[in-house]
């Protein structure tokens, strides 16, 4: 089995890759960079440009299925300009996909997994969402998340089935939001964001990477949410990070008004509420192997861990 990958050498592209080897799947996947393009028979790199739809058509060759997790990070500061970068990376992908597959026989594609958000569920404290839910969050990520799986939708038509993960905070040491939370209480300044009620739908990265690989394995199709079975308020995750940390809390929360002074309007990520139902993926089959958080993050940051030196790591000098 072959599995072509956008966004492979990203945080959550790289344990997927890790993930492929450990079963003896091969991996294709798709860079912007020509100077990066190495490989073998279990990973090989091919070059695209999505902005202008190039696409070396040989990435195609014996796979059978299709993972998409390229797109700009929504991390950055959300300047006129970035917002339309973040919007157009995941919108151009996918239609630079598309453009592909019309050019290859696209029976031989069985399944096709895209990322979403789960940044696309309202603002809320009090609402529990699951998939079948159609409200759209009125934020400027809400409606990238719907705009970004709109245009996975139009894939439909090629007859394969299309499943779209909404991935809520990834929990990973590697990368991602989970070490810049945990800087500050490293250096004693640590303290959760406003309120601290608003809640966190949150996934060990080895259970998102799992997620991928059984929608893919079993054809799933449509929306699934990709966060663990217990979401946690902020101040309730800040104060397990602290105390696998073991160091204090001992600052006020932070308020909104100072992070919206240095992020601008990016802040409200830090702020927003989405608590976010598992139930769905786990009634196809799905079994989580980190469903607490205080023992997630003593796995992620007390266990020692092998992989840290191996393919995951090596993967990353190609970004």
């Amino acid at each position: 089995m072959k599995v072509l990958i956008t966004g492979a050498t990203g945080l959550v592209g790289s344990e997927i890759t890790a993930l492929c080897h450990s079963k003896n799947i091969a991996v294709n996947y798709l860079t912007t960079r020509r100077d990066k393009i190495v490989g073998d028979e279990k990973y090989q790199g091919f070059y695209w440009n999505p902005d202008t739809q190039e696409i070396d058509m040989n990435c195609f060759k014996g796979v059978s299925a299709i993972i998409n997790l390229a797109g700009a990070s929504i991390s950055k500061r959300w300047t006129p300009e970035y917002k339309k970068k973040v919007l157009s990376s995941r919108i151009n992908t996918l239609r630079t996909l598309h453009k592909g597959l019309k050019q290859i026989d696209a029976s031989q594609i069985r399944a096709f997994v895209s990322a979403s958000a789960i940044g696309i569920y309202p603002n809320s404290l009090t609402d529990y969402y699951e998939e079948t839910d159609p409200r759209v969050d009125n934020s400027f990520l809400g409606k990238v998340v719907q705009k970004w799986e709109q245009e996975a939708d139009t894939l439909n038509g090629f007859g394969f089935p299309i499943s779209k993960i909404r991935i809520g905070l990834v929990m990973s040491n590697k990368g991602g939001a989970l070490p810049e939370m945990a800087k500050p209480i490293k250096y004693y300044s640590g303290a959760a964001f406003g309120s601290g009620n608003q809640w966190q739908s949150w996934i060990h990265i080895k259970d998102l990477a799992r997620i991928f690989l059984f929608a893919l394995e079993n054809g799933l199709s449509g929306v699934y949410n990709g966060v663990g079975p217990n979401p946690v308020t902020n101040n309730k995750l800040i104060k397990e990070i602290a105390k696998v940390l073991d160091k204090p809390l001992f600052l006020p929360n932070i308020p909104k008004f100072v992070m919206q002074t240095i992020l601008g309007e990016m802040s409200y990520i830090l702020f927003a509420s989405q608590r976010v139902s598992s139930k769905k993926i786990e009634q196809e089959g799905f079994v989580f192997d980190h469903q607490n958080i205080c023992k997630t993050l003593e796995n992620i940051y007390l266990t020692p861990k092998a992989s840290d030196t191996d393919d995951v790591v090596f993967r990353k000098e190609y970004v």
